[in-house]
């Protein structure tokens, strides 16, 4: 656990489930899809296995006791090098929260869990819409742009024969 800015931030582990509920519900009110992210939740079980595990990672942003934003990322071990990178699936910040560099900090954290892990990078993605403005000035403030394209595969019935 560390203090950086005007919140603490923390990794989460399996018994932090209140405030794994916690970050469920910000990721559903900061994206606008709160019954993607509380309406069909994982039992107690599966979230402790999760957290538990060793390819997911789950920070959040606390201000006193309440979680102001957060990080769920993946670590993906490499098959090509003994090296993994690590994947920011979700960040959010609560909108009375941003421009306080909860995110940076957040991210942050994140890279000290990554090197701690041997990981060589951390990547995201960011639409290009203007919802995702901010992201996109605080992802090229840290990192790298690349210019890539993204494909969702729907997943079906196994067409091999």
């Amino acid at each position: 656990m560390s203090t950086q800015v005007d919140c603490t931030i923390r990794q989460l582990t399996p018994d932090d489930l209140v405030l794994m509920d916690a970050l469920l519900l910000t990721f559903g009110e900061v994206f606008d899809e709160v019954e993607t992210y509380v309406s069909n939740r994982p039992d107690a079980g599966y979230m402790r296995r999760l957290l538990g595990g060793d390819y997911f990672i789950a920070l959040v942003a606390l201000k006193g006791s309440a979680v102001v934003g957060g990080i769920a990322a993946y670590e993906l071990k490499k098959f090509e090098q003994p090296r993994s990178e690590i994947y920011i699936y979700d960040l959010a910040v609560r909108e009375e929260h941003r421009r306080q560099g909860i995110a940076t900090a957040l991210i942050q954290e994140l890279k000290h869990i990554a090197a701690s892990r041997g990981a060589y990078v951390i990547f995201v993605q960011a639409d290009t819409g203007v919802e995702d403005e901010a992201a996109i000035a605080l992802y090229t403030k840290l990192g790298t742009r690349e210019d890539v394209l993204h494909f969702d595969i729907p997943v079906e019935g196994n067409d091999c024969t």
